[in-house]
């Protein structure tokens, strides 16, 4: 099981099943806030979904495909990072994340997200990462850049929202031009 330390009141953990209640409760009490910008979340309307998330997480992680991380902010779960579109030969991932609606504005996210992208560039010997969000989601944004990412484009009808499709935001770092070891 995999554990990364951020800072004194939060570290990441590779979620269980033990966890499904605890993510589900988070993103149900978070469902109006989060279903703005993240298609899926109109798809885990009980503990069950957030069970066959991890489940399908946990395969995914034995074959080195990606990883589901629980967000533990002063011992509380607040929400959920995965490292996921794992490419070896190119030797790059994307990360996802979300935070719940008390936890967000606490810089949660982003100091979650630089410990995953030292711990990939690290350890898993990545040399890239990408953060994808929809572009109207202006605060998602902000990590990104907080985090020294390049805007690489945009990428026009990429995704669908609630029956509309929308433009997502592709911004990525090279472990090269990485800071925050």
């Amino acid at each position: 099981m995999l554990d990364i330390p951020v800072n004194e009141d939060i570290y990441l953990r590779q979620l269980t099943m033990q966890d499904a209640p605890l993510v589900y409760k988070q993103l149900d009490a978070s469902r109006k806030s989060l279903r703005k910008f993240l298609p899926w979340v109109d798809y885990n309307t009980n503990e069950e979904h957030s069970a066959r998330f991890i489940q399908m997480m946990q395969r995914k992680a034995e074959e080195q495909e990606a990883i589901a991380l629980g967000i533990w902010y002063q011992h509380h779960l607040c929400g959920v990072m995965d490292l996921h579109g794992w490419d070896h030969q190119v030797q790059k991932a994307e990360i996802g994340y979300w935070v719940g609606e008390t936890f967000q504005g606490k810089g949660i996210a982003t100091a979650a997200c630089r410990a995953l992208i030292s711990y990939a560039f690290k350890k898993l010997r990545l040399n890239k990462i990408e953060i994808r969000f929809v572009l109207q989601n202006e605060r998602s944004g902000q990590i990104p850049i907080k985090l020294g990412f390049t805007r690489e484009g945009i990428l026009r009808h990429n995704a669908k929202l609630h029956g509309q499709f929308v433009d997502m935001v592709v911004m990525g770092v090279l472990r090269q031009d990485w800071k925050h070891y």
